[in-house]
């Protein structure tokens, strides 16, 4: 994979005016050519003329950045064909900052990774293959051919006898004959199976756990396309731009020109700050205290939801959990959504939908609602969580009409360290589809959106999926600053 850095400067940044004169030189500076001389001395410097490496590029801060890749198959001839995913940010260590940048595949091989550039200083690339187009064609199959490779099981119990069985969404593909227990939501319509325990009753099932992952799933061939040191992930060895820094505007009164990619924010020394401008306020745990004073915090969804909650109280375990601060009027409230869930253990009276769940808050001006719903529901086909989304959308529209003034915030997906398992299981692949799904389910719905998959790829910190503190930090921040906003001056 080869990149060469490209500059994009908007017009009314560049440089204009002629190009300078035909200079004759000599060491002997009283010596001037006749006027026919001079012609003939330009002619023939003109004819020796060589071409000279370009000067470096001057780029401030408003400017863009193109950097070009071209792909390679394993024998290092250039692909024709597009399809493989990449990642891109843009990052100074010296200066704690660092923005995602985002690729264009134009299907040929090639791809434009696009930068803005948003901080005077040092900066350099960083553009990571995570999947090549063959392995992402095998996640494809995988995700709609293959459901059933990450099962769950639960604990039936009565008395001294027990029974542990397999469940998932619909049960069984290959085993049609035997009897199954229905568990499907009545209020939402959500299919929840298990098989029958064999001397024990439905509703005798106490819990529910991950069951683990199915083996055997690809090729020997397939399986090398997700080695991790194969040749489909290659970081791209940081590149500094140009030799020079990034200037700041040449003139401060004329604004950059509209760009083709527009972040949801950057950091700077460490601390997110908001593409549009908005300033993100620090807060400590006075000041969160003061913020939540009389606020009831709902929040549900996986355990990146449930890594934000022990970020203000600090318990460990699946939930649910209630913090309550009587002094000063705080309810904050963590629960988990319902199957799939990969919890290690969740009583089976816990299982409860989001959807379902929001039709029983009031709303209101007091009310803050949380949502984080995406890394389990990545080896299921996309239809599972576009009817997922779409009870909880409609859950909250009658939620925002019934209680006017609910803020409402919802956490994308982020990215995450992947082995080969993993990747089968739940490729970030897999999580940009349901992100970019998700995105625009709720478009238009008043609710306010935390981009944690730009907040963990603009970051110096591995991926992980649950996010290195300092960006929970920096993600809190961004909540508390829309739950209380900055007064303005009067």
């Amino acid at each position: 994979m080869l990149f060469q850095p490209q500059n994009s400067i908007h017009p009314a940044l560049a440089q204009k005016g002629p190009r300078p004169p035909y200079k004759n030189h000599t060491i002997c500076s009283h010596l001037e050519p006749t006027p026919d001389e001079a012609l003939e001395d330009r002619a023939l410097l003109d004819a020796i003329a060589w071409p000279k490496p370009p000067a470096p590029t001057e780029r401030c801060v408003g400017d863009q950045l193109e950097a070009l890749v071209q792909m390679q198959d394993f024998q290092g001839r250039p692909k024709r064909y597009g399809g493989d995913f990449l990642v891109a940010r843009l990052h100074s260590p010296e200066l704690g900052a660092g923005v995602a940048g985002t690729v264009a595949d134009h299907l040929n091989g090639s791809y434009s990774a696009l930068f803005p550039l948003l901080w005077e200083g040092p900066a350099q690339v960083t553009i990571t293959m995570v999947h090549s187009s063959e392995a992402v064609a095998v996640l494809q199959r995988l995700r709609e051919q293959r459901s059933d490779r990450f099962f769950f099981q639960s604990l039936f119990r009565s008395g001294k006898l027990s029974e542990t069985s397999v469940c998932n969404m619909c049960l069984p593909h290959n085993r049609p004959q035997e009897p199954l227990c229905n568990y499907t939501d009545l209020h939402t319509g959500e299919p929840w199976y298990c098989l029958k325990p064999k001397r024990l009753s439905c509703g005798t099932r106490i819990n529910h756990f991950k069951g683990g992952y199915k083996k055997d799933l690809v090729t020997h061939k397939e399986a090398l396309l997700f080695q991790r040191s194969g040749p489909d992930r290659i970081d791209v060895l940081p590149k500094k731009i140009g030799t020079q820094s990034l200037l700041p505007l040449k003139n401060r009164s004329i604004e950059p020109g509209p760009v083709k990619y527009n972040p949801a924010g950057y950091y700077y020394k460490g601390s997110w700050r908001s593409f549009d401008g908005t300033p993100v306020r620090q807060f400590d745990a006075k000041l969160i205290t003061q913020c939540l004073t009389s606020k009831m915090i709902n929040m549900y969804g996986d355990s990146t939801m449930r890594q934000w909650f022990e970020y203000l109280t600090a318990p460990s375990k699946v939930g649910p959990f209630m913090a309550v601060d009587g002094k000063h009027n705080i309810l904050l409230k963590y629960r988990c959504h319902g199957p799939p869930i990969g919890f290690s253990t969740v009583r089976a009276s816990e299982l409860r939908y989001v959807a379902n769940e929001l039709d029983r808050l009031p709303g209101g001006p007091n009310t803050v609602v949380v949502l984080s719903l995406w890394a389990h529901f990545s080896p299921f086909p996309v239809e599972v969580y576009i009817r997922r989304m779409r009870h909880i959308r409609r859950a909250l529209e009658r939620l925002l009409a019934r209680g006017p003034g609910t803020l409402v915030v919802i956490r994308s997906a982020n990215l995450r360290a992947l082995d080969k398992e993993m990747s089968l299981n739940h490729s970030d692949w897999f999580s940009l589809q349901l992100d970019r799904i998700l995105r625009n389910m709720f478009m238009g719905l008043a609710v306010v959106f935390v981009d944690a998959w730009e907040m963990t790829l603009a970051h110096h910190s591995p991926h992980n999926i649950h996010p290195h503190p300092d960006i929970i930090k920096n993600m809190i921040s961004l909540i508390l600053t829309q739950v209380c906003p900055a007064k303005k001056k009067s």
